[in-house]
Formats: C-alpha cells, sequence, structure tokens
C-alpha cells in the first residue's frame, strides 16, 4: 500500500477505530509523528494517539480516503518506508 511509504505529516486524517473511546471520530491533520505515536492538530486542539491502538482513514493528497491500521504505522518514519520497500522488491 502506497500510503504506508508516504509522508503522512500534513495529511487529515480521521480516527475510525481505538482502544480509546474518546478518540473515535477525532478529525484533523497529522502535525508530528513518532515511533509509537501520532499527534493530531484538531479543533478540540493537540490530541496524541498511539497508532498500535487505532485505526484511521487518511485523506491523500489526491482527496481519496484510504483505510490505515496503526499496527501497520508503528515506526519511525524512516524505517518504516525501509521496511515497506523491502516488502516490494
Amino acid at each position: 500500500m502506497q500510503i504506508l511509504r508516504d509522508e503522512l505529516i500534513g495529511l487529515e486524517a480521521k480516527i475510525i477505530s481505538s482502544t480509546n473511546s474518546n478518540m473515535i471520530g477525532i478529525r484533523g491533520k497529522f502535525i508530528d509523528e513518532t515511533r509509537n505515536t501520532f499527534v493530531l492538530d484538531t479543533d478540540f486542539g493537540s490530541k496524541t494517539l498511539i497508532k498500535e491502538q487505532s485505526e484511521f482513514f487518511i485523506r491523500c493528497l489526491d482527496a481519496d480516503w484510504i483505510p490505515v491500521k496503526g499496527n501497520d504505522l508503528v515506526g519511525r518514519p524512516e524505517d518504516r518506508i525501509r521496511k515497506v520497500s523491502i516488502k516490494t522488491r
């Protein structure tokens, strides 16, 4: 899946599933990423999400919404990109 290799900072996301039920339905833009978390800029302020516990719809630059499991995004962005590239060879 191409989105796993892309830079996500600046893209819009909506949380569709989470172990934290208060996070479901929150929508915003990715503003930061660590190995295990994302920070979304939302209408309610910045929200930190644990990747492993969430599932998202991510809006690509071409305006399509793509469902992505947080487990697929765990890891530093540069390592995630490298790991997906190796799998697709």
